[in-house]
């Protein structure tokens, strides 16, 4: 589930159906007490009857294991009314304890985060016994990579711009102690169609408050996550940034740093930060971008960039016209090869997350 709450301690008026509501509080999920959906009722769960009167449910537009996605129409008079949204419906019933528990730490940690480049949630509800209901904002834009491999002319400009508006993303969730733990393509959408749509961070599904702390629950997406997820360490925020330098060289060169379509050679090569610039397809990009990229996968985290630190990296300080002059054109073929097989691997799975490695990850054949 894609999404963002920004928080106060109140529950959301009927009168004000996208009033901010949620808590602010932050901590290591291995360290506190599970949660529990008696301990957080009056913040977090809503009158299921409230829901059907405020919205007007349309056509599914997603579904997973035990929930549907529909669009959705804000029916009730009002400021919002008329406004379309997305609703995940999740089934009650049939929702394991452990997954029930990790949909309610994601509400909480979605709503106290309030950021322009990440996706907004606007409800919560629950119809006892039977299901959860998330509004959230509509990306009808759809996934950002679908947008670029249709551009005719691409440049480390538009790259560049893009890395910037991922990273401040994730700066403001790092500063609140918030790792994501699952940043990848599918994760980038955009508010609209047009040309000059928002970008926003989506999936918090993984996502825990660790302020400054540590957790060792090993998840995430096989070719984007950190070496030291993969050896079972205790990591930090550090694991989003190692995703970052996936997905800058990904929107650079086209194709994955780290490939293999045997899982555990995949991970062998993660784990000995084992990559290449290969040239014919980066004899065309700036030196500073890639160095970027080194100082992003770096195997160890104590060295790895911060988000703070990648901000004020010379490449995203680049003057614009230094960068148009570096065309990436010859790698928009390669990023369109792989989007599509990103896309026909995310149409075959119908169950995203996945039990494994005593952990979750989303199981992908890269």
């Amino acid at each position: 589930m894609g999404s963002c709450f920004s928080g106060d301690n109140s529950a959301p008026s009927p009168e004000l159906p996208f009033q901010p509501s949620g808590d602010n509080q932050h901590g290591s999920r291995e360290t506190q007490p599970p949660v529990n959906a008696a301990d957080v009722q009056l913040n977090l769960e809503f009158d299921g009857k409230d829901f059907y009167d405020t919205y007007h449910l349309g056509n599914v537009i997603g579904e997973g294991a035990f929930s549907k996605v529909y669009s959705a129409t804000v029916k009730k008079p009002g400021p919002n009314q008329g406004l379309q949204v997305a609703v995940k419906c999740i089934e009650r019933n049939n929702l394991p304890k452990e997954d029930e528990e990790d949909l309610l730490e994601e509400v909480r940690i979605l709503r106290s985060l309030k950021h322009p480049n990440v996706i907004d949630i606007y409800q919560f509800f629950k119809d006892d016994p039977d299901n959860y209901y998330v509004s959230i904002e509509y990306m009808r834009g759809g996934e950002l990579f679908d947008r670029i491999v249709k551009k005719a002319f691409y440049n480390e400009k538009e790259a560049r711009d893009l890395c910037r508006i991922l990273l401040d993303a994730v700066r403001y969730c790092h500063d609140l102690g918030i790792v994501h733990r699952d940043l990848k393509p599918e994760n980038l959408l955009l508010t609209s169609q047009h040309d000059d749509a928002n970008v926003k961070l989506a999936d918090f599904g993984f996502a825990r408050s660790i302020m400054g702390g540590f957790v060792s629950t090993q998840c995430g997406t096989p070719g984007y996550v950190a070496p030291e997820i993969l050896r079972a360490e205790s990591y930090g925020t550090s694991v989003d940034m190692w995703s970052i330098g996936v997905i800058v060289y990904i929107l650079l060169g086209g194709y994955p740093p780290f490939h293999d379509e045997n899982q555990t050679r995949l991970f062998r090569k993660i784990k000995a930060g084992n990559f290449k610039f290969h040239p014919e397809y980066w004899q065309s990009t700036s030196s500073e971008a890639k160095d970027l990229i080194r100082r992003l996968l770096t195997v160890d985290p104590k060295k790895r960039l911060t988000a703070a630190q990648a901000v004020t990296h010379p490449w995203l300080l680049s003057k614009d016209d230094d960068l148009l002059k570096h065309n990436l054109g010859v790698n928009l073929e390669q990023l369109r090869l792989f989007n599509a097989r990103r896309k026909l691997r995310a149409a075959i799975k119908s169950v995203l997350a996945t039990q494994m490695m005593a952990g979750k990850f989303n199981i992908e054949a890269l």
